[in-house]
């Protein structure tokens, strides 16, 4: 049945990647081919938040190692609990697409109300308690309402995969919002029949989401590379702190190849003292960042503070001036992806105290 599925959605799910063009599945060869079965079988679906990056290998393998190995692999802590993160991180960032997603994962794992309140934003109307207060810890993580010293809503050995979970879903919300549609749906869906897909949606995933998954199947894909610093809240869960690891030095890389390096320096001073709140409505609050890039740079700076700090806010003009002289998908992707993983880093960082 998983299989099926999976086979049903490859074509409609490749047509949601904007800006850049995904390695289609027919097409897929070597490293993108391993990885994309590697997806279908511990995923259920060939998921678009993942292949967006398959301009970049690389970087594709760093965004699926850190999902499987923090969301999919099996741990401490149990499926439900973790999409429960995944679903509220993603409302925190403005991110339709993936509350959309993982509401559907949501609704084959736990109570069809509780699942449809985390999917709508209503985390008041969750009747299980622990799930409410999981979904409350991880909407407000990074978005500048997490502090004052409110414990963890789980125990201790779990903190690693559930902050890497969050971590994790703070730098893809970013990349969807920059290169996915609003919304898996189709535009217009009635809400009785958005209800009803997400349903449905979510028995044909659920027997997927509940098997096994041994942890650290991944980790060849990428070499491995010593512990960054600000990571050590992964340090609880090895395989976790280990992808994290690989995929840090990936994008790194990624980084000195795309990234100029002025770019690099106005983004991280202005991460450095901020607190995750959402920047302001317009995209005048970047100007005064951006007065001291050369003029040629300033289109990549935008790009990427925005997608750092306010990835719903670019938009195709954005991506068009940053694209004038520059040819190939694979550079917008590393400079996109390295915003957004310097920004999701911040919030690990913040969640660590």
């Amino acid at each position: 049945m998983a299989g099926a599925f999976a086979r049903v959605t490859r074509r409609g799910a490749q047509g949601q990647v904007r800006h850049v063009s995904a390695v289609r599945h027919e097409a897929a060869r070597g490293r993108v081919a391993e990885i994309y079965a590697q997806v279908e079988r511990d995923f259920g679906i060939l998921a678009p938040p993942v292949t967006l990056h398959s301009p970049a290998p690389d970087l594709l393998a760093a965004a699926w190692m850190t999902l499987r190995e923090t969301l999919v692999a099996s741990g401490r802590a149990d499926r439900a609990v973790k999409e429960t993160v995944a679903s509220a991180v993603s409302l925190g960032n403005s991110c339709r697409y993936c509350a959309d997603v993982h509401g559907m994962t949501l609704h084959g794992l736990v109570r069809g109300r509780d699942a449809a309140a985390i999917a709508e934003g209503r985390l008041e109307a969750v009747a299980d308690p622990r799930i409410r207060a999981v979904a409350a810890w991880a909407r407000d993580l990074g978005t500048g309402e997490a502090g004052g010293g409110r414990p963890a809503p789980f125990p201790a050995g779990q903190a690693s995969e559930l902050v890497g979970v969050a971590v994790v879903f703070h730098y893809l919300n970013r990349v969807v919002n920059v290169f996915l549609e609003e919304s898996p749906f189709p535009p217009g869906l009635p809400a009785r029949a958005r209800g009803g897909m997400m349903r449905l949606v979510g028995r044909c995933l659920r027997p997927n989401s509940l098997r096994h998954r041994a942890p650290g199947r991944s980790l060849h894909l990428l070499p491995a590379a010593p512990p960054p610093g600000d990571m050590a809240w992964a340090d609880g869960a090895p395989v976790v702190a280990d992808a994290f690891a690989r995929a840090a030095a990936a994008v790194d890389a990624a980084a000195e190849r795309s990234v100029p390096a002025p770019v690099r320096q106005v983004v991280r001073a202005e991460l450095a003292g901020w607190d995750g709140r959402p920047p302001g409505l317009s995209r005048s609050w970047t100007e005064g960042a951006l007065a001291v890039l050369p003029a040629s740079d300033r289109p990549a700076g935008r790009l990427a503070l925005l997608t750092a700090m306010a990835s719903y806010q670019v938009d195709r003009s954005v991506i068009e001036d940053y694209r004038k002289g520059r040819s190939g998908d694979a550079p917008l992707v590393e400079l996109v992806s390295w915003a957004a993983f310097t920004a999701s880093r911040r919030v690990g960082a913040l969640a660590a105290g």
